[in-house]
């Protein structure tokens, strides 16, 4: 049996590569050049152009065309992805720095919100082209989690690594704040004290539902965003 890949598919990882060497406001090809380019329709140029522009790589200017977007690494509130996929996803080359991994006595919040006496804390500074992005504090119940993250967590995926564990992160709730960074994320991010975080609390559920992770992460306000999809309620009356 062969494998079949969409020609869309074809032509996004195409672009996709392209982009990564680009400047930003660069412009990419029209959708009638990319139907030459590959012998596609132009149904299938745009549905691989869409896929960019939901990811945030490029953007489209109507009459104008479609340009490359301004490196950042932007999600949509709805939805979560392993910080390694997202990255890749935006072109950008994932790492990670642990910076602290122990086990200790949970405190009252993390007692309240794990259901758990003893948490692991895991640590990391999380990096974008070797470019530092966020601080990151992770928190899990010990006693679930211990044996599976001793795994090398600079270069594993976390997500990666607790799915293999039969540990599948899968629903959670989250909490965005505005602060100012401490003389700790200064040095760890390499920003002023002072600049501007975008700072997001989560609470995550396994597959059963039971509490897997309480994590804190604080990003550089200026090279990560968070994209809200919402609908309009309209006025009654």
């Amino acid at each position: 049996m062969t494998d079949f890949t969409p020609r869309y598919y074809e032509i996004e990882q195409s672009l996709r590569a392209r982009v990564a060497d680009l400047e930003p406001d660069a412009p990419l090809p029209s959708e009638s050049q990319l139907c030459e380019e590959f012998g596609v329709s132009r149904m299938t140029a745009r549905a691989a152009v869409q896929r960019l522009v939901q990811d945030g790589l490029v953007y489209r200017v109507p009459g104008r065309g479609t340009f490359v977007a301004a490196i950042g690494a932007n999600r949509t509130a709805s939805h979560i992805l392993s910080f390694s996929d997202e990255m890749r996803r935006k072109g950008r080359a994932p790492s990670s720095r642990v910076i602290e991994r122990r086990r200790r006595r949970a405190t009252e919040e993390e007692r309240r919100r794990l259901r758990a006496t003893d948490v692991l804390v895991l640590r990391r500074v999380r990096l974008a082209d070797g470019k530092p992005l966020a601080v990151e504090r992770a928190v899990f119940p010990a006693d679930r989690v211990e044996s599976a993250l001793e795994t090398d967590l600079d270069r594993e995926s976390l997500f990666r690594t607790l799915v293999a564990a039969g540990l599948v992160p899968t629903r959670g709730i989250a909490a965005l704040a505005a602060e100012a960074a401490t003389a700790g994320d200064a040095r760890l991010l390499q920003v002023r004290k002072g600049a501007p975080l975008l700072v997001e609390r989560r609470l995550i559920r396994d597959q059963d539902g039971r509490p897997l992770e309480w994590t804190e992460s604080r990003y550089v306000g200026s090279r990560y965003g968070i994209d809200v999809e919402f609908d309009v309620e309209l006025p009654r009356g």
